[in-house]
């Protein structure tokens, strides 16, 4: 059976990609950019997945992919490098100003209280996920929140979970699922802790080979069939 629910936050209990745009939009505005395109916001969004996978891979830090991807952004449209810093701070709060649940997970969250126990894991900034679980109100119905800013590893690697294990235990690493949209992070993290892994795939895409998912769901309202498979198992 399942007793510990390992959840992340952007693309699964919310919608990051609509909080991304409103914010660059925004901040678009306040600094007098011109207009931010939908092919502009398409563009960034591909650049901001890149040097995500980057600091999966232990390539960059953290400070670096967070202004690095908005210097290669400005660079491409001839905007001026020098604001990604200040952009990027500002970047972190406006992202909380918009909070869309995904699959009404509040709800589900809230419904899962006594079940099981529900930690936030998270490599967002702590002043975005902080803001965004506030807002929300996802966070106040979490038994704790771990972000990989505050623990200095960032998932997937095993030192992340270790971390967050050595906080909430004594833990069955067998009694432990892992719920994400991500399969470089969040799935590929699940496999190096030894815990199961839930793929949140809206998109119905087939699994990858080299990834041990345990369960799929294109909904999160599907979990609870999971944590009653689950349940039946030896």
């Amino acid at each position: 059976m399942i007793s510990t629910v390992l959840w992340d936050v952007d693309g699964t209990l919310l919608d990051f990609h609509v909080a991304e745009r409103a914010a660059i939009r925004a901040l678009f505005s306040e600094f007098e950019l011109g207009e931010c395109t939908d092919a502009m916001l398409a563009r960034y969004a591909a650049i901001n997945d890149s040097f995500w996978q980057r600091l999966e891979r232990n390539e960059l830090s953290k400070e670096q992919i967070l202004v690095g991807r908005f210097e290669q952004f400005f660079g491409e449209y001839g905007l001026d490098v020098r604001l990604a810093p200040a952009f990027n701070e500002k970047y972190q709060l406006r992202l909380g100003d918009t909070i869309v649940y995904r699959d009404d997970s509040l709800s589900i969250v809230k419904s899962l209280r006594g079940r099981v126990k529900q930690y936030v894991v998270s490599n967002g900034t702590v002043a975005a996920q902080t803001k965004k679980l506030a807002s929300s109100k996802l966070g106040a119905w979490m038994d704790g929140v771990f972000l990989s800013e505050e623990l200095g590893v960032e998932k997937p690697n095993t030192g992340f979970f270790e971390k967050v294990f050595a906080a909430i235990r004594p833990v069955d690493l067998s009694a432990v699922l892992i719920v994400g949209d991500s399969l470089t992070s969040d799935i590929q993290g699940g496999m190096n802790a030894g815990v199961r892994t839930c793929w949140y795939n809206p998109d119905k895409a087939p699994v990858p080979e080299g990834y041990r998912v345990d369960y799929v769901i294109s909904d999160l309202h599907e979990l609870s069939r999971c944590l009653e498979a689950a349940e039946r198992d030896p």
